[in-house]
């Protein structure tokens, strides 16, 4: 079996190469980064795809550059994002289906990664940051140091953060949330709800059910929100469908950042997005989170229960053309839609999944005012008329 793989070969292009799978695969690919790094353009020979009797298409290798549609401050920026997640994927190499590997990843984002981004943004945005148990949950109250707006007041956000259901608990989720507090002038309740290895679906909706159980007990619903990243946006997408299941009062409004209803690795993206990621794609059943959970299953993925989508309040879902999840993004997008419910889809040019974690990004602060328009739109939208 081969592998496709992206590497960077300068400061805005990739390469995409081919890589037998397995111990070697990183080894071989560095070998072919070396040995290509300094042809010129005309010594890429480009042809058209092989397709098989299935239809799959087999791609030749081929340089990829940095969008042209973008400007100049968002190229330099994705230019040292490149670099440093290539040095971070160096310093932690194994795979997601490997426990021991999401253990020591998971230190490393917490003693390196995560750290360095929340400098930064502590420096622009000022706020504060209150551990809190709710419904006997640990959360952290995030909102700006001179508490929220008056129009605010009455509104809360549950903010669910990213990190494949392994990694991302507290620092995670304030780095997805702190600008969203601060230029918002909201409070933000970001969960640490539970996670694999170490515990399995549906341990993380039964935590935000009870977080959301508990702000029902102080806020009108219509002034709830719920917004997540990644797999957080995966876990919104569940807990909607465990209030739709519960009987539950529906929140204003839901975020969906980077990821929709469905599994990752379905559609479209998520098989050229193993070329952007530098990984197979990993398969629900090999996930630690989802290893006993059925494909089919709504509760898990709700892209499949089409009485549940219908239920969805207002939803805003965001991602990038070159975010590995773009096709769960947009085919959540899609489905709701058919189902009659106001749903927003922005999608950004040249950028890639999560593109938000860099504070240095121009559009990092085009998608934080997109967010907090959204909310500002619809929480308590059916009370103003």
């Amino acid at each position: 079996m081969t592998v496709d793989w992206i590497m960077p070969i300068a400061d805005d292009a990739y390469r995409v190469m081919q890589a037998s799978e397995g111990a070697d695969a990183m080894s071989t690919t560095t070998k072919a980064r070396t040995q290509h790094a300094s042809q010129p353009d005309s010594a890429v020979a480009y042809s058209l795809p092989k397709m098989k009797d299935d239809g799959t298409l087999q791609v030749s290798p081929y340089d990829l550059p940095l969008s042209d549609l973008v400007g100049q401050e968002s190229r330099a920026a994705q230019r040292r994002w490149i670099r440093w997640l290539d040095e971070v994927g160096s310093a932690v190499p194994g795979h997601w289906s490997d426990e021991k590997y999401i253990l020591k990843y998971r230190r490393y984002l917490e003693t390196g990664f995560y750290p360095e981004v929340l400098q930064k943004l502590r420096s622009r945005f000022d706020v504060r940051i209150e551990p809190t148990m709710i419904g006997n949950v640990y959360t952290e109250i995030i909102e700006p140091r001179a508490g929220p707006s008056a129009e605010n007041r009455k509104r809360v956000l549950i903010s669910l953060h990213g990190g494949g259901f392994t990694v991302g608990a507290r620092l995670g989720g304030q780095l997805e949330s702190i600008p969203l507090a601060a230029i918002g002038r909201c409070k933000i309740v970001s969960v640490d709800y539970r996670m694999a290895p170490e515990h399995c679906f549906p341990a993380a909706t039964d935590d935000v059910i009870a977080v959301y159980r508990a702000i029902l007990e102080q806020y009108s619903p219509e002034n709830v929100g719920l917004v997540g990243c990644s797999a957080g946006a995966m876990l919104v997408a569940q807990v909607v469908a465990r209030i739709v299941q519960d009987d539950l009062p529906m929140p204003g409004a839901v975020g969906m950042l980077y990821a929709g209803g469905a599994y990752w690795s379905d559609g479209d993206s998520a098989h050229w997005g193993a070329v952007l990621v530098g990984e197979p794609r990993l398969r629900h059943d090999k996930h630690p989170y989802f290893r006993h959970v059925d494909l089919n299953d709504p509760s898990a993925f709700p892209i499949h229960a089409p009485a549940v989508l219908s239920r969805f309040p207002p939803s805003l879902l965001i991602s990038g053309t070159r975010d590995w999840l773009l096709s769960g993004v947009v085919h959540m997008h899609s489905r709701l839609v058919s189902r009659g419910v106001e749903a927003r889809l922005h999608v950004w040019e040249g950028l890639g999944h999560a593109f938000f974690y860099d504070p240095d990004l121009p559009e990092s602060r085009e998608a934080w005012q997109v967010i907090v328009d959204f909310f500002d739109r619809f929480l308590g939208a059916s009370s103003r008329g």
